[in-house]
């Protein structure tokens, strides 16, 4: 791998924002590391620290960084889309729009489905095999529960790909405005929700609120994002209006009880901070860029690129699995947020990395895009406008599903696999077996339509 990532290194050419690769990075690397020091696991279940130590709740203005990833994501899907654009057939027929749009899924979420799949397939095999064997109580029924809670994001990044092409024609003809019209439907679904109680409005801020942030990120991509210091000061002194005179509670994630969530569903308070995250690490860009020239630091990030979404998907098994191993060699596991669980911190975060490390050597593999066969995609390209015609609604119909299979799936977890548990997904009961078929399912349409739209999946332009 070492020569590889050294080649692509080399090969990065001078045009290539190398500050948005480590943002990437940066930022799911921060979620994995906030999830290993907020759980307090103890025998007889898990906890969360930020509920058993209030006065660590500020911490998640700063740790609190999926904003950036889908600021991040709006950068390059909005790079990719148009790359494709440019090379669709002339004229611009419905057929060529449809070809590009399916083309567009299959690419983005190709890499995004091959890890994930194989993660709910292989903790699918484990789970129904520990409960035929009769388990699934204490900690493994937490893990079984826990361990596809970060599926919640890879569903939401679905969403942003799947509406990156209309999104990004609204964003090229009014700019700044299509940003503020998301921003104002955010405000009106939560005047909605805590001034009039209207139920259920509250689930449309999924969209509304993180559509919003990946909306920041086709500015950026345009060069619109001109006084970064501005907007990070607006952002924090709106979040922090809201919190102190609102209905938001001070912790940018969710607690365990609270009534109300900032995270689940999102609040105008997280657009806001996501609004000076935003800020904030656009004012760093021009020094960060200058530490990335280094070609010792520019292949770390490559190298890190190339498995992050298979550590984000493993980061909680190897975290329980350090706690299931400690609870199994009898090491006492002190009481969450004593001076004795404070020293004990480093060496189950290196453990924990260690075991991810291994997770990550074990099925990197299949985050990396597959190549099409010889001669494919001239073959498809001949064909490619002439066969296209509804591949673009069969590629958001398996965008949909591989959509509620994900967030069904990262809700209701994988215990009680086969007495039926269902979670409400929003309004509707699904159970581990339908999310996983759902899943499924929309792969395989995605694969469909993107047969004949003459597109390699390769690495995704960014």
């Amino acid at each position: 791998m070492g020569s590889s990532v050294r080649e692509l290194a080399g090969a990065t050419p001078a045009t290539r924002d190398r500050y948005v690769d480590l943002l990437r990075v940066a930022s799911l690397g921060a979620v994995v590391l906030g999830h290993w020091l907020m759980a307090a696991v103890t025998p007889d279940g898990v906890g969360n620290l930020l509920a058993l130590v209030p006065a660590l709740q500020p911490l998640t203005w700063l740790l609190q960084v999926m904003p950036v990833f889908f600021f991040v994501g709006g950068f390059s899907h909005a790079l990719s889309c148009r790359s494709l654009l440019r090379k669709r057939p002339e004229p611009a027929s419905g057929a060529a729009a449809d070809s590009v749009y399916s083309a567009f899924l299959r690419a983005r979420l190709q890499r995004l489905l091959r890890p994930t799949t194989v993660f709910v397939l292989v903790w699918g095999a484990a789970a129904l095999l520990v409960q035929l064997l009769g388990g699934g109580g204490g900690l493994t029924g937490v893990t079984l529960r826990m361990a596809t809670q970060p599926l919640w994001f890879i569903g939401i990044y679905l969403a942003m790909v799947a509406f990156t092409p209309p999104l990004l024609k609204l964003h090229e003809r009014y700019g700044w405005g299509a940003f503020a019209g998301l921003a104002g439907a955010a405000v009106a679904v939560d005047v909605l929700r805590f001034a009039a109680g209207v139920p259920y409005v509250e689930f449309l801020n999924f969209a509304f609120v993180w559509l919003a942030v990946h909306q920041l990120g086709f500015l950026r991509a345009d060069g619109r994002i001109r006084r970064p210091a501005l907007l990070a000061g607006a952002g924090l002194v709106t979040a922090g209006a809201l919190v102190a005179f609102g209905p938001y509670p001070l912790s940018m994630v969710g607690m365990p009880g609270e009534k109300v969530s900032n995270m689940a569903p999102p609040t105008l308070a997280l657009l806001a901070h996501g609004l000076w995250l935003v800020g904030a690490v656009e004012l760093l860009r021009a020094p960060a860029a200058r530490l990335l020239e280094r070609p010792r630091v520019w292949r770390t990030v490559v190298a890190a690129n190339g498995v992050a979404m298979t550590a984000f998907l493993w980061h909680l098994t190897a975290m329980f699995g350090v706690y299931g191993a400690m609870l199994a060699l009898d090491v006492e596991l002190p009481a969450p947020a004593s001076a004795a669980w404070w020293a004990q911190v480093p060496l189950r975060i290196a453990f924990a990395a260690a075991l991810t490390a291994g997770l990550v050597a074990a099925f990197r593999a299949f985050e990396r895009p597959a190549s099409a066969p010889p001669g494919a995609a001239g073959a498809a390209g001949a064909a490619g406008a002439a066969g296209a015609t509804g591949a673009g609604p069969l590629a958001a119909l398996g965008a949909t599903l591989c959509l509620l299979g994900v967030l069904g799936l990262s809700m209701v977890g994988f215990g009680g696999l086969l007495d039926g548990r269902t979670a409400l997904l929003i309004a509707i009961p699904v159970s581990a077996p339908a999310a996983v078929a759902m899943t499924l399912g929309g792969w395989l349409l995605v694969e469909r339509a993107g047969r004949g739209t003459g597109v390699r999946a390769g690495r995704p332009a960014r």
